[in-house]
């Protein structure tokens, strides 16, 4: 196989602090290169470098053996270098054609020529077998639909070497199969994948080679073909130190549930392009437990959601709070009543990125102490009183790096997410709604959110769950809800259930339990 890509001794430091330091790496074509390791440990920063969004102080590129000078994506994107990103690049309001021509628009004459485009997008999802509407406008789409477009976008602009960032952690464990053998047929052709992600078992199943980073530096490259790491080993290189995987604690005891805290009653949402129909939901989650929704994505789940948040409202039905209904359920008036929300999308609900990590952990309690000091009838910011909290979360759940007044766009991914728990835990809510709350953590991080969540059901809260990972789930549930095509359709015990008979009724299995009984 032939070097692509070569990062020589590259170094990118923000600020005093080193996110890269003296890496080298070398991608091959033909291969699938998987780079692991926590959050903050420099991987994405590497190949923001190698596609041009961040220009390294120290170190060389080399393509096709040549040094180049990669100064913007526009130059990665010549010679050869795609970049699929943790947070999609997309024109919501765009076609997938649209979408995938931007930069490259094919023109006749003057105009824009549609159905080049068309038909150039029909030729790439046919010969990966991605069968994507070229005409279908973007917000309509799925997410991992979307990722899809993604892929085509770079494949369409002559991408040799694809660069996924945590390309797994929006996509259904179906999608998930599907993008891990695109990854491969990619290779076999010739091309060179590179594969950022902390799911290890995916890493384990797709990789030709694995690169570990921990902290800004290279620490191992493993060949697949002639070691055989397992995910325990791999988890360990990353954090230097033994980590258990996501699953439920040995010595784990099953918590007595109390009295209903958080309950929807035949809940009903109209369907239309931006959003699923839900029908007749009813479902307690009671202080003390934690309550998962689990199904394929895009049946519901997002708008049960935004339902028991306040985000929007049901057309038929009610949402309740100690079994009293809340009829103005605003995002306000919810927290005021003790809930608490890990949205599904940091970006779009968690967070302010363009303002600090302490303007972002005062969200929802700015005008209460140590945020805010009432004084002469006004409610006046308390900068240290801020900062000093912050600094503690920061540092309690291992928020890298852990400096309140660093924007809170400028922390990776992961570390984003770490900041969006700390707040929300912070308030020791009676009721927690809480959407894919470790997406894109590394196994460190994981297991720490859920410690945190089994010690706040322990607490008495009530958690509803909403995973997309039954690994997840089946650590966390003690009871699982169903839902397909907006419908609750069973429950199991979330203690003695299994991935099969879960992942069956996900499927469209019957079963004899109404989960709307709950």
């Amino acid at each position: 196989m032939s070097d692509l890509l070569e990062l020589r001794c590259i170094t990118k430091r923000f600020g005093s602090k080193p996110a890269c330091e003296n890496v080298s790496l070398t991608v091959r074509a033909g291969e699938v290169l998987a780079v692991v390791g926590e959050n903050g440990a420099g991987k994405s920063t590497l190949m923001n470098v190698a596609y041009g969004l961040y220009r390294p102080d120290a170190g060389e590129i080399r393509f096709d053996g040549q040094p180049r000078d990669i100064r913007s994506p526009r130059d990665a994107v010549a010679l050869g270098l795609g970049m699929v990103h943790q947070h999609f690049m997309l024109v919501p309001t765009l076609t997938v054609a649209e979408n995938v021509a931007l930069g490259s628009e094919p023109r006749r004459g003057i105009v824009f020529d549609r159905q080049a485009a068309e038909k150039r997008v029909r030729e790439i999802s046919d010969r990966y077998g991605f069968a994507l509407d070229p005409r279908a406008c973007i917000s309509n789409l799925s997410v991992g639909t979307r990722q899809r477009v993604e892929i085509v976008k770079a494949l369409s602009h002559g991408a040799r070497v694809l660069i996924l960032d945590e390309p797994t952690a929006v996509l259904t464990p179906q999608e998930s199969v599907e993008l891990l053998g695109l990854a491969r047929t990619l290779a076999a052709r010739g091309h060179a994948v590179v594969f950022i992600s902390h799911r290890l078992r995916e890493v384990l199943s797709v990789a030709t080679r694995i690169a570990i980073m921990r902290r800004g530096h290279l620490i191992e490259t493993l060949d697949v073909a002639t070691e055989t790491p397992t995910a325990q080993s791999l988890a360990e290189l990353m954090v230097g130190r033994a980590v258990a995987g996501p699953q439920r604690p040995a010595n784990a005891v099953r918590r007595t549930a109390g009295a209903p805290v958080l309950s929807l009653r035949n809940v009903s949402l109209d369907g239309h392009a931006a959003r699923v129909a839900l029908h007749d939901i009813s479902l307690d989650v009671r202080a003390g437990e934690i309550v998962a929704i689990a199904g394929i994505d895009g049946n519901g789940q997002s708008e049960i959601a935004q339902i028991a948040t306040g985000l929007i409202r049901p057309d038929r039905g009610s949402l309740l709070v100690d079994d009293q209904p809340i009829a103005e359920a605003t995002p306000r008036v919810l927290r005021d009543h003790g809930v608490a929300h890990i949205p599904e999308d940091r970006h779009a609900s968690g967070l302010a990125v363009t303002q600090t990590l302490a303007e972002n952990i005062a969200l929802g309690r700015q005008t209460r102490a140590p945020y805010a000091r009432k004084r002469w009838g006004f409610h006046w910011i308390a900068h240290e009183g801020r900062t000093t909290r912050a600094t503690e979360l920061l540092a309690a759940y291992d928020v890298r790096p852990p400096e309140p007044e660093r924007r809170a766009g400028d922390l990776s991914g992961g570390n984003q997410q770490k900041v969006v728990v700390a707040r929300e835990l912070d308030q020791q809510p009676r009721a927690l709604v809480v959407v894919q709350p470790t997406r894109g953590l590394d196994v460190g991080a994981i297991a720490s959110v859920h410690d945190k969540l089994r010690s706040a059901a322990a607490g008495g809260a009530a958690v509803l769950l909403i995973s997309l990972d039954l690994d997840e789930v089946l650590a966390l549930a003690d009871r699982v809800v169903v839902i397909r095509n907006g419908r609750l359709i069973g429950e199991r015990d979330g203690w003695t259930s299994d991935e099969q008979s879960i992942g069956a009724l996900m499927l469209g299995a019957t079963s004899a339990t109404n989960a709307g009984a709950a």
